[in-house]
């Protein structure tokens, strides 16, 4: 007997999502109902954030409170996070003036995801979960809102966007968010910068504009906390200078680098984790006196790196007159002492100034018995003496070379 098969409307029709957002609502809801992991469609970071979620909340489908901001609240938030705020605020007039004539808010965060600055927006009646999260004070830190882009960035300190279906709870699914850390010299996370729109999609890279502005607060909080440290800005191609693509780096007055933001990393393989600050002659094959010589210049140097590339840099001295790197500089420019190396008790006004030829000759004695003051301190090692003066001993020697050659009379008659 012939098998009869049945009738066309009583097969049931399976489900094809035709869009991404569509698939995406698919996977979550196969996620969560039937624990099927939507790899490849929804990001592993998302998928984490999930699993954390849903241990502590349990159910995607609740209203997310946002808590009053008390006065006391929202003005200890801010004074606790001042220098970040101060560092990212010519960024956020110029990101939000960009995105005048979108719907998109700015949000930026400290880092346990406390909002310190939000974008005021004309069609706030049309955004009803943006109006109550973008206030300075509130938390939106994934234990308190879910699965949000700058919830993740918060607990992992990782840029990553989240759109729709992948927020975890069902009254956050109209958004659509990007955000990139800030950290400061430390390492450690400073802040969040975020984008969000609501009931509608961005048009643009939201994440790679999100990422090119939280990189610029990130070096202009850097050099901001550098103040008493040489600041060096380098790249392979001087017209990168002065971008967010521009590699820093801080070096203190002993000779050491102290930080490098991810470009400087990147060029010169990074500072070991935990360890020691490494000599800046070691990591730039330059000392501290001669990459000194730069900060009187304004045009960026080319220099090569000990892995032989080539890059252009300049060197910003600190100006903080609590800092001494008259050691260095002493040896760097010996016809030239910065201010920090003269006394802090006014000398007397001779009657007459001196010649110029009689001020270079005292610069100079004092720049030799800095060098035999040190050398005579370390016992005569010349590697000891000119670790203490931040200067190589190749540096060293010639400088002594030069003493010696001056103090020799005249031959001839």
């Amino acid at each position: 007997m012939a098998h009869r098969m049945p009738p066309s409307d009583a097969i049931p029709r399976a489900l094809f999502p035709s869009t991404l957002a569509q698939r995406t609502a698919l996977a979550r809801l196969q996620f969560f109902e039937q624990g099927i992991r939507p790899s490849g469609l929804v990001g592993e970071e998302v998928i984490q954030s999930w699993l954390r979620c849903s241990r502590l909340h349990r159910d995607p489908k609740r209203i997310v409170p946002f808590d009053p901001v008390t006065p006391s609240r929202r003005h200890s938030v801010l004074q606790r996070n001042r220098a970040l705020l101060d560092a990212a605020g010519p960024d956020l007039l110029a990101m939000e003036d960009t995105l005048a004539g979108t719907d998109c808010r700015v949000i930026l965060t400290d880092p346990e995801g406390v909002v310190l600055h939000a974008t005021h927006h004309p069609s706030a009646a049309r955004q009803p979960v943006l109006h109550a999260t973008s206030r300075v004070g509130v938390n939106i830190a994934e234990g308190i809102v879910g699965t949000t882009a700058p919830g993740i960035v918060a607990r992992t300190g990782k840029a990553c966007t989240v759109d729709g279906a992948e927020h975890f709870f069902d009254v956050l699914q109209g958004m659509q968010c990007a955000a990139a850390p800030i950290r400061d010299v430390h390492g450690r996370l400073a802040g969040v910068l975020d984008l969000t729109a609501e009931q509608r999609r961005f048009g643009f890279d939201a994440a790679a504009m999100v990422g090119l502005y939280a990189t610029t607060i990130e070096n202009r909080l850097m050099q901001a906390q550098s103040r008493e440290q040489l600041v060096l800005r380098f790249q392979a191609h001087p017209t990168l200078l002065g971008t967010p693509l521009e590699a820093l780096a801080g070096v203190s007055s002993d000779g050491r680098v102290r930080w490098l933001n991810d470009a400087a990393a990147r060029l010169l393989g990074g500072l070991p984790a935990g360890a020691e600050a490494r000599a800046v002659e070691q990591l730039l094959g330059h000392d501290l006196a001669s990459l000194l010589r730069l900060g009187r210049r304004d045009a960026a140097a080319a220099l090569r790196l000990p892995s032989g590339l080539g890059v252009w840099l300049q060197a910003a001295l600190p100006s903080s007159n609590g800092t001494d790197f008259r050691h260095a500089v002493a040896v760097a420019m010996p016809d030239r002492l910065p201010a920090q190396a003269q006394p802090e008790a006014p000398a007397p006004s001779p009657p007459e100034a001196p010649s110029p030829a009689a001020t270079a000759e005292t610069l100079r004695a004092q720049h030799r018995k800095l060098i035999e003051d040190t050398l005579q301190a370390q016992g005569g090692n010349i590697s000891q003496a000119a670790r203490q003066l931040g200067v190589s001993r190749g540096t060293l020697y010639r400088q002594l070379r030069r003493g010696a050659d001056a103090d020799e009379p005249p031959s001839g008659g």
